[in-house]
Formats: C-alpha cells, sequence, structure tokens
C-alpha cells in the first residue's frame, strides 16, 4: 500500500544554498512514515510499539525552494525481517520529477520493554501488498 503526503518549503526549511536543507529532507521522510504508521496501524499496536530508524539511504536528485511543494510517497514492498523492514519513498515536484528518493530501515521497540520485537504478520499485513506477507 503506498501512502501520499504533500510537504512545502517553507522559510526556515532552506539552507544558505537557497534550497531544502538535508536535515529537512530527512525530518520530511520521518513525518511521512510516522502518518503511514498512524494512519494504517490498529490502534492497538500504535500504543504498544514505537519504531526507530536504523539505516537511511538518500538520493538526492534535485532542489526544491521555498514555497514549492512535493508530494512524498512510501511504500513497503517486502515482508519484514525479524524486527527490521525496509520503507522506500520517493519525493515528486509538481513538475512530475524526482526530487528525492531512498530506503530507510526501521525496527520495531516494544514501548513497555524498550526492546526489538519481531514484526507478526497482522502488524506488517496493511502495509504489505497481498503476495508480499511472510509466511
Amino acid at each position: 500500500m503506498t501512502f501520499t503526503q504533500t510537504f512545502t518549503a517553507h522559510a526556515d526549511d532552506i539552507d544558505e544554498l537557497g534550497h531544502v536543507n538535508n536535515a529537512v529532507w530527512v525530518r520530511w521522510i520521518q513525518d511521512l512514515s510516522v502518518a503511514h504508521w498512524h494512519t494504517v496501524a490498529a490502534p492497538e499496536h500504535q500504543d504498544a510499539f514505537v519504531w526507530v530508524v536504523t539505516r537511511h539511504e538518500i538520493d538526492y536528485r534535485g532542489n526544491v525552494h521555498e514555497g514549492e511543494q512535493v508530494t512524498g510517497e512510501t511504500w513497503v514492498p517486502e515482508a519484514p525481517r525479524g524486527a527490521r523492514f525496509d520503507r522506500h519513498f520517493r519525493f515528486t515536484g509538481g513538475d512530475g520529477r524526482v526530487r528525492v528518493e531512498g530506503v530507510t530501515t526501521w525496527a520495531m521497540i516494544d514501548r513497555g520493554t524498550g526492546r526489538l520485537v519481531r514484526i507478526r504478520e497482522e502488524i506488517a499485513a496493511p502495509f504489505l501488498e497481498e503476495d508480499r506477507l511472510p509466511e
């Protein structure tokens, strides 16, 4: 399931080169991913678990300037591996050109214990295509 959200570059998002700062892109990646979780995950799963990033792989393909909007898309193409899964993302400008894309690896943590926990099928299922469910 692909999730989308629109982002607008504001004055405080812009660096000395006149475009969106790399740190802002990382914030937008996280905001997009968290919004996807809050939109799709069951309330009991949201209450029980929290996610942490273990790895970012980001390709910067173009700039975004103040006032411009991009559409962020995120999806989880493969079943999780233990406590981790890869979330893909892409940000596209109004002209259809990809500005930023990549993959972030997330790990699921039990809120109560603070420990990594295996991602069960019922937690992963709403984020995956039917043919990508764990066996």
